[in-house]
């Protein structure tokens, strides 16, 4: 019962969120999916809203509206990286009857089920971020492809660490597709291009910062000969760097990460973390955006896509339903101050 109360409870206070973000549903006789002015409305739910990484997305997402004219972007997602949450910020959205839902799905098997109960309902479905390749979503909005982030990792953890030892893996959700994606072929990656390199261990730290600066210094403890970190994700990254600093083995142990160039900026200064592995997440966020209002206009999308200045070739793979941001970025010191988020 208490169980009953209290998921009622957090569906309630979900809607009153939405509902204080300006996400109400009113008939305005201009169909499922428009608002007033006749816009389509694409409504984005991030794995969580508030860190840096998620916000970036949603300002190229605002940009992309106000450049296309014909789209609404609207965001909310959970507090806490909980999939449950997520679930019901979507249920909220295919109540209000949008005409796009786009996810980050925090367990892409638990959102499979709720993205065909949008789609039952005449609403076009898309993952951007993360997959959740077995359900029925129209499009996967890739910022590259999981052989490249899974190598780039790889390597830039490698070329630090000059070439050998062990080092661990702070990841952040347990079934995140993506980062689950590119730990194994880290794995294999390693295994088979540096013999002398072993990863020792895997740890999960959810979307916590504290959390996973925790776990890499357990890591260093259980493992004195360890002498490489890689942080999966943009709270983990800086985690595992502050975690070297603060036991102050900059030097010792080295740290690469998924991390945004504003939270890194500090730790690649002081050379805590090497470098970080990213994209253009702004961009990313635009080109979610894009795709939502194509799919929303009813527009078939080409094998090469011209979606803006930023983006004049972007391809997409009709048989994975995928469209792809571009190749990695290498983010360090030196290049840092470039980036707004």
């Amino acid at each position: 019962m208490r169980t009953a109360i209290r998921t009622t409870a957090v569906a309630v206070g979900l809607v009153a969120t939405l509902a204080a973000a300006g996400c109400t549903q009113k008939n305005t006789g201009q169909g499922a999916g428009t608002n007033a002015g006749g816009k389509h409305q694409i409504a984005f739910v991030p794995k969580l809203q508030g860190i840096p990484y998620f916000e970036a997305m949603n300002t190229g997402g605002k940009g992309a509206e106000q450049a296309l004219g014909d789209a609404t972007w609207l965001y909310q997602g959970p507090t806490q990286a909980d999939a449950a949450a997520q679930t019901q910020i979507v249920r909220s959205f295919i109540q209000r009857g949008v005409q796009v839902i786009v996810v980050a799905p925090n367990d892409p098997n638990s959102m499979a089920p709720v993205l065909k109960e949008a789609q039952d309902k005449g609403i076009k479905v898309m993952t951007s971020d993360t997959d959740a390749p077995n359900s029925v979503r129209d499009a996967f909005v890739n910022q590259a492809s999981t052989e490249q982030i899974g190598k780039a990792l790889t390597d830039a953890m490698l070329k630090a660490m000059g070439g050998k030892g062990k080092y661990a893996i702070v990841s952040c959700g347990e079934t995140a597709e993506n980062l689950n994606s590119w730990i194994k072929v880290q794995k294999q990656y390693t295994a088979e291009k540096y013999p002398e390199a072993q990863i020792v261990d895997t740890v999960y730290a959810g979307e916590d910062q504290a959390k996973a600066t925790q776990m890499a210094a357990d890591l260093m403890n259980a493992h004195p000969d360890l002498t490489g970190l890689i942080g999966e994700c943009t709270s983990s990254a800086p985690g595992v760097a502050q975690a070297v600093k603060d036991s102050n083995r900059i030097g010792k142990v080295f740290t690469v990460g998924l991390g945004t160039p504003k939270s890194m900026k500090p730790y690649l200064a002081d050379r805590s973390s090497s470098s970080s592995i990213l994209w253009d997440v702004e961009q990313l966020g635009y080109l979610t955006a894009w795709a939502g209002d194509q799919l929303a206009s009813g527009k078939q999308f080409q094998p090469v896509n011209k979606v803006s200045d930023k983006l004049p070739a972007v391809k997409w793979d009709a048989a994975t339903k995928t469209l792809l941001l571009g190749d990695p970025l290498v983010i360090t010191k030196d290049n840092a101050d470039r980036f707004s988020y």
